[in-house]
């Protein structure tokens, strides 16, 4: 299994447009995930010392080729689509296109 954390800012105006595409109601994306073996997807905010909000994601790839579900994933136009609309809700960290990508430090199973 492959366990994935990233961080990324955020669009205040944009920050409740995103948690409504985010939302429980919102099946679409997570059954298009699941298909591409992508679990236990949680997706936090947390206000820092800076006074801005942050995302920190993580999931766990279950799959046995991440890098063709991967791009099996990026080739769907709906995921594209959903792709478009919430990264205008995100502000990558400085010399970042995205998420940033960490390491991680401790797993407790």
């Amino acid at each position: 299994m492959k366990r994935i954390g990233m961080v990324i800012g955020t669009v205040p105006e944009k920050l409740e447009l995103y948690k409504k595409l985010h939302s429980d109601e919102n099946e679409g994306i997570r059954k298009i995930l699941k298909k591409y073996h992508y679990q236990n997807f949680s997706i936090f905010i947390a206000k820092m010392d800076d006074g801005k909000d942050y995302l920190f994601g993580y999931y766990e790839y279950t799959g046995e080729n991440f890098e063709k579900d991967d791009a099996q994933l990026h080739a769907l136009p709906e995921y594209a689509e959903w792709l478009k609309v919430t990264n205008a809700c995100q502000k990558p960290l400085k010399d970042e296109t995205s998420w940033k990508m960490m390491d991680r430090v401790f797993f407790l199973e």
